[in-house]
């Protein structure tokens, strides 16, 4: 164009007009004359309308700072080989950039985009800077690269923005920025430093697949909606510390290579890293989780000091590798460890929680423990438990399939735990205070008589197996159980599914040798009674003629454990003995010798007979507080083993045999039975 013909055209120019510039290229001083031309007077700012400059060619610096464009900006394709400032400008209408290329640095401090703003496919070689920048609609940056520092810095993002594919090959700032839409950085690349310190994400936040190199700091930052890093990889620093996840958070199958640092982050939601792989140091100290923690499957390959944390619902560790020693502190509801596995030596603190360790991998030493008060943080500040009313009680759910010998439970309620499955349950180190559900109280009928049972520790599976013999009613869901009847199991009432009599006595039996092994012999006894009683009532391993023998001891001694019982049966045999021996057993008169003789020459021979002891009184003459006092002594004497010297009828002689057969056999069973209560 001639000068003459671009002088006219300029000054045709009004500020507002629409202008098209498709594939011009501009030098510096042309530009600033086109701009020049649509200043407005009233602001001082270029003032331009419809706007094309799609694969304009901009020489030198590109100065639109402050500009106004009333309508579309379309820029795709342009090529920028100086400076580009936009910053302060404002774009009422969609702006596009898709394909530009900027060479050095690119400013859009402050700028305002009240419509859509595209950057797709733009290469920001220099800095590049969006801080303070407002994007009132959606803004795109898929597949965008920043050669070098991005600055994002107070940008405000109204509507949805998406980073996806963009690469960041120098440090990306994102601090304090607003998200008020859904954002996506799937399958971003960072290859250096990115922080979004103190962020708010309104919307979902989105960064699956996306690729740290550098450090991420996501210090307290806020996310309000929904936060994916599924399979992310941060190689070095992940840092979201005190971070806020008001919805879900899903990390599942992220990489962390160094240090993941998640203190005093709270989580509102379900936060799930299920798969994820923990190669550097872990840090969850102090974080709260208000929903679930789910950690299945994840691997933890360095020493790992997890908590203290508080989890309202459920911390999931299933099929969990722990490769290095691991100590975990955790206040939840509950604690699943199912199919867990830990290669290295564990101490796992709890408070409130069930917990649940079916199949799980014991390779090392791996111990259990209630923790007696609220955890404390490093600066001694007890953790806040206000999520997790109730007692603190720790109750294991299962160790099925496990391989006790390298199992310590300390302090430990073992009312609902089921052990049928575990291996070498003699083996199992029970340390502590350790609580087994106990027999239902009060009175209740076998048959036609009334029984109250004996209080002691009882192992689920009993429970199980007496209630569907009992053929209890399947309980509501979240009803209670009452302590006045044997607890139900998960499959009441299938038999097929419950553990028969035979079963639980193997378990009695084996966790008997534990209790034995740590020298509580009261433990022991009352699982030496669990045993005696399931195979008394075991129909199919115990022949019936063991079966009456128990039912004998048990009738007389509770198994040689009952000190009451057996004294009780020797004070009745003794008060038995007494009444027949007063009745029949001692003779009226004791007989007197007579010696007679004969005389033979002068040889003289004697001879000295003793009746037969002989009773002639009647009945009622017999029952006498004298008669009474010699058949005591004859009792005593009994128990002791002993004879009294006393002469006795042929029927109280065989009286006083069997006293001193029996009465010594249940003076026996009441000591053995003392001696199973107070020894050490």
């Amino acid at each position: 164009m001639e000068d003459s013909d671009r002088a006219a055209y300029l000054d045709g120019l009004a500020p507002g007009a629409d202008i098209d510039h498709r594939g011009t290229s501009f030098s510096e001083t042309l530009l600033g004359s086109l701009l020049e031309a649509l200043r407005a007077p009233a602001t001082g700012q270029p003032h331009l309308g419809k706007a094309l400059f799609g694969e304009a060619r901009f020489f030198g610096n590109a100065w639109f700072h402050g500009a106004r464009f009333s309508s579309t900006a379309w820029f795709d394709g342009a090529y920028f080989s100086g400076d580009a400032v936009f910053g302060e400008a404002q774009f009422s209408g969609i702006a596009k950039f898709i394909g530009s290329h900027f060479s050095r640095t690119a400013k859009f401090d402050g700028a305002q985009f009240s419509s859509s703003a595209s950057f797709n496919g733009v290469r920001f070689i220099g800095d590049t800077g969006f801080g303070r920048t407002q994007f009132r609609a959606a803004a795109w940056f898929v597949g965008a690269q920043f050669s070098s520092t991005a600055w994002f810095n107070g940008a405000q993002f109204s509507g949805d923005a998406a980073f996806d594919r963009a690469q960041f090959s120098a440090t990306a700032w994102f601090d304090r920025a607003q998200f008020s839409g859904n954002v996506k950085f799937d399958r971003a690349q960072f290859s250096a430093t990115v922080t979004f310190g103190r962020a708010q994400c309104i919307g979902n936040a989105e960064f699956g697949e996306a690729q740290f190199s550098g450090t991420a700091g996501f210090d307290r930052a806020q996310f309000s909606s929904g936060v994916e890093f599924h399979r992310a990889q941060f190689s070095a620093t992940a840092s979201f510390a005190e971070a806020h996840f008001s919805d879900y958070a899903d990390f599942g199958g992220a990489e962390f290579s160094a240090t993941a640092g998640f203190a005093q982050a709270q989580f509102s939601g379900n936060a799930k890293f299920d798969a994820a792989r923990f190669s550097g140091t872990t840090e969850f100290d102090e974080a709260r989780f208000s929903g679930d923690a789910r950690f299945a499957e994840a691997r933890f390959v360095l020493d790992t000091q997890f908590g203290p944390v508080v989890c309202g619902r459920t911390v999931d560790l299933s099929g969990a590798v722990f490769e290095a020693p691991t100590t975990i502190e955790v206040a939840a509801r509950h604690v699943d460890c199912g199919r867990a596995r830990w290669e290295a030596t564990a101490t796992v603190r709890l408070r409130y929680a069930t917990v649940d360790l079916s199949y799980a991998v014991l390779s090392s030493p791996l111990a259990i423990t209630t923790h007696p008060a609220a955890f404390t943080f490093a600066d001694g500040r007890p953790a806040d438990e206000d999520l997790l009313p109730g007692p603190a009680d720790v109750r294991p759910t299962s160790v099925r399939g496990v391989d006790a010998a390298h199992l310590v439970l300390t302090d430990i309620d073992l009312t609902d735990c089921i052990f049928s499955g575990a291996f070498h349950l003699d083996q199992l180190r029970l340390e502590g205070r350790i609580t087994f559900a106990p027999t239902p109280v009060g009175w209740h009928r076998s048959g036609l008589w009334p029984v109250r049972r004996t209080r002691r520790r009882t192992l689920a599976e009993e429970h199980h197996w007496r209630a569907m013999a009992a053929g209890q009613p399947v309980p509501t869901p979240g009803q209670s159980p009452s302590p006045r009847t044997w607890h139900t199991g998960r499959h009441h009432p299938n038999a097929a599914l419950t553990p028969d009599p035979e079963d639980v006595a193997v378990l009695y039996r084996q966790l008997r040798k534990a209790f034995e092994d740590g020298k509580n012999e009261p433990g022991a006894a009352d699982f030496y009674y669990g045993e005696c009683e399931m195979r008394r009532h075991d129909r199919t391993g115990t022949p019936p003629g063991e079966r009456h023998l128990l039912l004998g001891y048990w009738l007389l001694s509770g198994y040689g454990l009952r000190a009451s019982r057996a004294f009780a049966w020797l004070l009745a045999a003794m008060s038995l003995s007494v009444l027949l021996l007063v009745g029949f057993g001692l003779p009226t008169h004791n007989a007197r010798p007579t010696t007679t003789g004969t005389v033979h020459g002068s040889e003289i021979t004697l001879s000295t007979d003793t009746p037969d002891p002989t009773l002639h009184d009647e009945f009622r003459q017999r029952m006498s507080w004298a008669r009474a006092e010699l058949a005591a002594r004859v009792a005593v004497n009994s128990v002791v083993f002993r004879s009294s010297g006393q002469n006795l009828t042929t029927i109280g002689t065989y009286i006083e045999m069997t006293t001193r057969l029996l009465e010594p056999v249940l003076l026996a069973l009441g000591v053995l039975a003392i001696r199973g209560r107070v020894k050490r």
